[in-house]
């Protein structure tokens, strides 16, 4: 998989190092996996303080809503880390290409990227509804 429109990105130092060890862990493939997408994501994003984070950025559990570029339609998500996923209560891993793309997209930005069976995919993000890095002293 091959991403196509980069935006900037912005990650808290505690996301960026728990996904770190996700992304190294998870690259085993001889094809471009998620994983790979998840760390590709990491290399260029900008590292900040998690109490320095602008409330409009996805971060590691929150709740943000995105509309698909490709079907139009919107969806409420809540982006966890492998192993919390579950689809029905709209939980998705940043192991998954929608949460490895949404991981440090601010409100308003979109990312597109090929697909594993060559379709383009693509997202814009409509708004973080709940952000837990902006609590203070909250650490998940």
């Amino acid at each position: 998989m091959s991403q196509v429109n980069l935006p900037p990105i912005t990650i808290t130092a505690v996301d960026y190092d728990r996904l770190s060890w996700i992304a190294t862990a998870g690259v085993n493939s001889q094809r471009y996996t998620v994983a790979e997408m998840l760390a590709d994501e990491l290399d260029r994003a900008m590292v900040a303080a998690p109490g320095s984070i602008r409330p409009d950025i996805v971060t590691m559990h929150s709740e943000v809503e995105y509309r698909d570029g490709v079907t139009g339609e919107v969806r409420r998500v809540t982006l966890v880390y492998p192993g919390e996923e579950d689809l029905d209560a709209g939980r998705i891993s940043v192991l998954t290409h929608i949460g490895a793309a949404l991981i440090g997209l601010s409100e308003g930005q979109s990312i597109e990227w090929e697909g594993p069976t060559g379709g383009r995919r693509e997202l814009t993000v409509r708004r973080v509804r709940f952000q837990p890095e902006r609590m203070a002293g909250l650490e998940i």
